[in-house]
Formats: C-alpha cells, sequence, structure tokens
C-alpha cells in the first residue's frame, strides 16, 4: 500500500508523539527534528524503526544522518515506498 504523503506526516507525527510526547500538532514538514522538536539521536533511532515498520520501507542507517526535517522524512519515505 502506497501512502500519500499527508498519511505519511500523520503517521510520522502519531509515531513522534509515541516516542517524545511532542504534540501531534506541532510535527510540522518544516520542524527540525532536533532544533524544533527536541529530539535526540536515541529517540530518533526508535522513530527510524517504527517508521519502517508502519510503512514498510528500510531507512538505511546512513541515510538518518540526511534527515534533519519532518519534511525530509517525508520525502524520504515517500521515495522509499515507490
Amino acid at each position: 500500500m502506497a501512502y500519500t504523503d499527508n498519511e505519511i506526516l500523520a503517521g510520522l507525527a502519531e509515531i513522534v508523539n509515541e516516542e517524545t510526547g511532542v504534540a501531534v500538532e506541532d510535527v510540522q514538514p518544516e520542524k527540525s527534528f532536533t532544533d524544533d522538536l527536541d529530539i535526540d539521536s536515541i529517540s530518533m533511532m526508535t522513530i527510524v524503526v517504527n517508521a519502517e515498520e508502519k510503512f514498510g520501507v528500510r531507512i538505511p542507517d546512513e541515510e538518518v544522518k540526511n534527515l534533519t526535517t519532518v519534511g525530509d522524512a517525508v520525502s524520504f519515505i515517500s521515495g522509499a515506498q515507490a
């Protein structure tokens, strides 16, 4: 099943909320995981693993450092599921 960008954003927001307690509505494409949402590297790895399971994609470890914003993650997941 291919997810739309809006579905991916909503799913990521739920995952971030469950892992960190950040409000779902605060998880927006322009937000930085570290600077805006205060997500540390350990929480980020948990978010990545949960996103991989939810969306059925693989996010290589070397790619995670390039996912600085929520929008970066949405774009990567959207492209990876194609």
